[in-house]
Order: structure tokens, then C-alpha cells, then sequence
């Protein structure tokens, strides 16, 4: 299903997510990539919703970031999409959670559906993407003298993207 939203977004060329890293991201053995799916009434899954932890510094604490909502187009308008979100609060209800945030593509319809389940579009944050060749350039900056002025305490361990803490062996 994650093709076939990237499909319905126009972009089927750029995902290359396998069976394989799903698995992995959702239970390997440290999983950072949580998810639901939506199933009718004879258990054939019709939707997912694919999501991670945020940090709020200003709230003090974590919420949910919704990567991904998707309904197969023959369901949608069946609940199930509804049905997905609303886990999705009950696990911040549940867990202390203080918000449950997602990005959309602006000719999206499902605007409506989120505005019906009183979600609000926030107008003043502008979203952005660091990725490939910038990516790599800004990373390897990394790797030599710190800029004039910079330290840098603590580096994330790596492939776990964790930063140590002083109660860490070093």
C-alpha cells in the first residue's frame, strides 16, 4: 500500500521502500517506525497509517509525527481512515502525548476529511527537506575542525542516530 500512495501522490518513481525495510523499520530491534492498519470485515487490510515520535521543547514532551494516512480508494469514506486516527489520539491520550502532527500535499482532498475531525492547518510553519548531495556535503562537514567558535559534545552513535549521555559508557 505505501506504492500505492505513492502512486495517488504523483511520485511512484520515488519510493523504493522493499518489503524487506518495512520489516525492519517496524520490528527489528530497535524500531523507531510504528503503524496501524485498517482491515474490512473479512480481515483484508484497506488502510495504514505510519508514524514516529516528535519531541516538543516548548511542551516538554513527545507527540506522534504521521508520516503516512492512507486509504485504498474504494474504502475511503468507509471510516476507516477516521478509525486510524483516532487510534492514533488514543495512543497520545493514553501515553501523555500532547499533540499528533502530519504534513500533506496542498491539492490533497483529504483536507476536508481532516478539517472534519477538527484538525487545524497550520499556516506560519513552513516545511523543509535536507537530502542527497546537500545532505552528504553538510555531513561532511562533520568531519573536519569544528567551525570557528562550534564544539560539539555529543555525536550519535552510529546507525542508531542516539546520542550518548553522560550515564553512557563510554
Amino acid at each position: 500500500m505505501v506504492h500505492e500512495l505513492a502512486d495517488y501522490e504523483r511520485a511512484p518513481e520515488q519510493c523504493h521502500l522493499t518489503g524487506e525495510q518495512l520489516r525492519a523499520a517496524l520490528f527489528g530491534p530497535s524500531p523507531a517506525l510504528f503503524g496501524h492498519v485498517a482491515a474490512d470485515s473479512s480481515g483484508e487490510p484497506v488502510g495504514f497509517a505510519l508514524w514516529f515520535l516528535n519531541f516538543s521543547t516548548w511542551a516538554g514532551g513527545h507527540g506522534i509525527y504521521l508520516e503516512d494516512l492512507y486509504v485504498r480508494p474504494a474504502l475511503r469514506g468507509s471510516g476507516a481512515g477516521r478509525a486510524l486516527m483516532a487510534a492514533l489520539a488514543a495512543v497520545c491520550v493514553e501515553r501523555g502525548y500532547q499533540r499528533l502532527d502530519w504534513s500533506m500535499l496542498d491539492w490533497n482532498p483529504a483536507a476536508r476529511f481532516y478539517a472534519a475531525i477538527g484538525a487545524t492547518q497550520l499556516q506560519e510553519w513552513v516545511s523543509y527537506r535536507l537530502a542527497g548531495p546537500a545532505l552528504d556535503a553538510l555531513a561532511a562537514e562533520l568531519t573536519g575542525p569544528p567551525a570557528a567558535g562550534a564544539t560539539l559534545t555529543a555525536r550519535p552513535e552510529p546507525g542508531t542516530g542516539r546520542v550518548p549521555d553522560r550515564g553512557d559508557a563510554a
